[in-house]
């Protein structure tokens, strides 16, 4: 079902689909949005709104991610309306992001899983070690 977009703004479209087709914009959607990368830099982002972060600062603020990682990560965000881009153009040149108020909307959903992860990551790796030792002794089901 489609419904289209009302007020002054450019029409939006409401698609929905089935999660598990391949084809469905909600899981391509879905599958841009839930990598850890995202959920890292949206946050980094969101706490540091409504200032921007210059690509440096995120590197140093989001331990691990590589450089060309976090290129691909804010390239996708910025392709979908999440991130906003912005560059003074000197010799090197400084690039600043900021959320939008789409990609800000984006980090309570987002909190909300980091939140969960946190709370359940000691059941979840003692049941990771319990299977790891399972396997090990056989005794696997």
């Amino acid at each position: 079902m489609s419904s289209p977009g009302t007020g002054g703004g450019p029409s939006t479209v409401t698609v929905r689909g089935n999660v598990f087709d391949p084809d469905c914009p909600t899981r391509r959607l879905l599958d841009r949005i839930g990598t850890k990368w995202t959920s890292m830099v949206v946050k980094v982002l969101a706490e540091a709104a409504p200032r921007e972060v210059r690509f440096a600062d995120l590197r140093r603020r989001v331990p691990g991610v590589s450089h060309k990682m976090l290129t691909q990560t804010l390239q996708s965000l910025c392709r979908d309306g999440l991130v906003q881009r912005r560059v003074e153009p000197e010799v090197p040149p400084r690039v600043h992001y900021t959320l939008t108020p789409l990609g800000l909307s984006l980090d309570e959903p987002l909190a909300a899983v980091r939140e969960w992860a946190e709370h359940h990551m000691g059941e979840i790796d003692a049941f990771t070690a319990q299977q790891l030792r399972a396997r090990a002794t056989g005794t696997a089901r």
